[in-house]
């Protein structure tokens, strides 16, 4: 057995194969603080609310923390920050090992080979990702596993391009970072990251409306569509405005960072967008539209994402883990293990 893993700034999810299927495990990757009483505690577990009791607080975690904060009109807290561990939260490391374990469970045997997500160091921000790529190392060694991380971007190509052989762009706009990766045949031609994502959309949505964050995030993933048809005014056509502009930062970056000397003349190749922020009806039409206008060294034959684009980068990693499982122990092809482990198995 192997698994992928997709360490998320707003979800963490696991994937493994069982049988035919892949089976895709989530939690929102946040906690809120709430006081501690005896009767509070018996009720989160009798409802099986996943918590830890600190001294005299309560820390609700995942799913339930976004829940909670509304609830009781607090912001919620994060273990990572723009992609990586936040270095603001003392809390970071033990709530982030807590919805690892609940997302990931115990290895079915020891040292089972588990892939996990990292991203690349941001080209428009000092932030490295060395620190927190080695911490998660460690985490999951100690959990029993034998952990090798795999760059975003190309966990996108892993998983969404075995039918053009692994070459295309492959783009995952995650909460914190935006992961970009241009491959040719499994090979990274072009890598790197950006530090926007779903997050920067919200805050500045936030900022420039007087919303609370938290409740920026529950109207973007509730039906959430961009049609640009909604009122100026509001949350939803502010939304609409961050994602354009969003979109234009990730095409400009692209075109800044391709060299053409490493590009095959006459290139044509696919794009795929997926990630928790591209969820929204609409975003890939409008990312279409403004990479048509985009100067390019190389052809985009169609710019396409997944049925489930949640599952992208959990399914590429557990491609990836099974593929080198299986050259140790000759169980397949990184072709056969993509049809395997699409995320578009049940859930």
């Amino acid at each position: 057995m192997a698994k992928g893993l997709d360490v998320g700034t707003m979800n963490i999810l696991s994937g493994r194969q069982e049988g035919s299927e892949t089976v895709f495990v989530q939690q929102r990757n946040s906690f809120v603080e709430i006081e501690y009483s005896d009767m509070a505690e018996q009720m989160l577990s009798r409802s099986e609310v996943l918590h830890i009791r600190k001294d005299d607080k309560v820390y609700v975690v995942g799913d339930d923390a976004l829940n909670f904060a509304n609830i009781f009109n607090k912001e919620t807290r994060r273990p990572m920050q723009h992609g990586i561990l936040s270095s603001d939260e003392s809390s970071a490391i033990p709530m982030i090992k807590l919805i690892t374990e609940q997302v990931v469970g115990e290895p079915s045997r020891p040292n089972e080979r588990l892939f996990y997500s990292s991203p690349a160091d941001p080209i428009d921000s000092p932030l490295t990702t060395l620190y927190h790529e080695k911490t998660l190392e460690s985490m999951l060694g100690d959990m029993g596993y034998d952990p090798e991380p795999i760059n975003e971007g190309m966990a996108v190509i892993y998983s969404e391009l075995a039918d053009n052989n692994f070459t295309g762009l492959g783009i995952s706009f995650g909460a914190g970072m935006t992961n970009v990766c241009l491959a040719y045949y499994a090979v990274p031609v072009m890598k790197f990251s950006i530090a926007r994502g779903g997050d920067w959309v919200d805050e500045q949505t936030a900022q420039a409306t007087g919303t609370p964050v938290d409740k920026v995030t529950s109207i973007k993933e509730d039906d959430f569509e961009l049609d640009f048809r909604t009122d100026v005014g509001g949350v939803e056509g502010a939304l609409a405005i961050y994602y354009e502009n969003l979109l234009d930062y990730v095409i400009e970056n692209i075109t800044r960072e391709v060299d053409e000397e490493d590009v095959e003349e006459g290139l044509d190749v696919p794009v795929v967008v997926t990630g928790g922020t591209s969820s929204p009806n609409g975003f890939e039409d409008l990312f279409a539209d403004h990479l048509a206008d985009a100067n390019i060294p190389f052809s985009i034959s169609g710019v396409r994402s997944p049925d489930e684009p949640m599952y992208s980068v959990a399914s590429g990693a557990l491609v990836a883990a099974r593929s080198e499982e299986g050259a140790d122990g000759d169980a397949g092809s990184a072709e056969t293990e993509a049809a395997e482990a699409s995320p578009e198995s049940e859930d």
